[in-house]
């Protein structure tokens, strides 16, 4: 079965340059990675279900956008790396929606400024940070969440994997 994927890209934070088509490209990469691997799919709130296209949103911003939905969603008053609303995978089964054969797996929000720190701070590319917070988003999109170390061990696991796929280096260009 073939599957479409419709990966939307939004940008809150037009002072921070990232190359749209390497992000869709390396996130298309992992996600084919995620739906191929049977154990994730076969855990995945995919799994059972009809569907021809899976969409979902990627939105870029800034610490201080990220820290009042951080706020408002999570009641943390601080700013975090992504947070993911897995409209699909947090709905009741009986109340997933599944519209003319697409799923709406939700939106991932990632904080670019976290992104950079992060990267800075591992020693390691901001494409690779990047990269490994759209893995984790996508993973939470697929239903799976890190309650127990042995979930996040898994989730950290797999990301690694996924992160093997892509092979595109992306360069923060901050635009002050």
């Amino acid at each position: 079965m073939t599957i479409k994927t419709n990966i939307f890209i939004e940008t809150l934070y037009p002072q921070f340059e990232v190359d749209v088509k390497q992000v869709l490209s390396g996130t298309k990469k992992i996600f084919k990675y995620f739906l191929e691997e049977k154990e994730i799919f076969n855990k995945s709130c995919l799994n059972n279900n009809e569907f021809k296209t899976i969409s979902f949103d990627i939105v870029f911003c800034n610490n201080e956008k990220i820290h009042e939905i951080n706020k408002e969603y999570r009641q943390k008053d601080m700013p975090t790396d992504v947070i993911t609303f897995a409209l699909f995978a947090d709905s009741n089964e009986e109340d997933r929606f599944i519209f003319d054969g697409e799923i709406n797996l939700g939106e991932i929000i990632i904080s670019l400024d976290k992104a950079l720190e992060q990267s800075k701070e591992k020693q390691h590319s901001f494409g690779e940070e990047l990269f490994f917070l759209i893995s984790h988003g996508i993973m939470h999109l697929l239903g799976y969440d890190h309650q127990s170390e042995k979930e996040l061990m898994f989730m950290l696991e797999q990301q690694g994997k996924s992160m093997e796929k892509v092979n595109v280096k992306i360069h923060a260009q901050q635009l002050f």
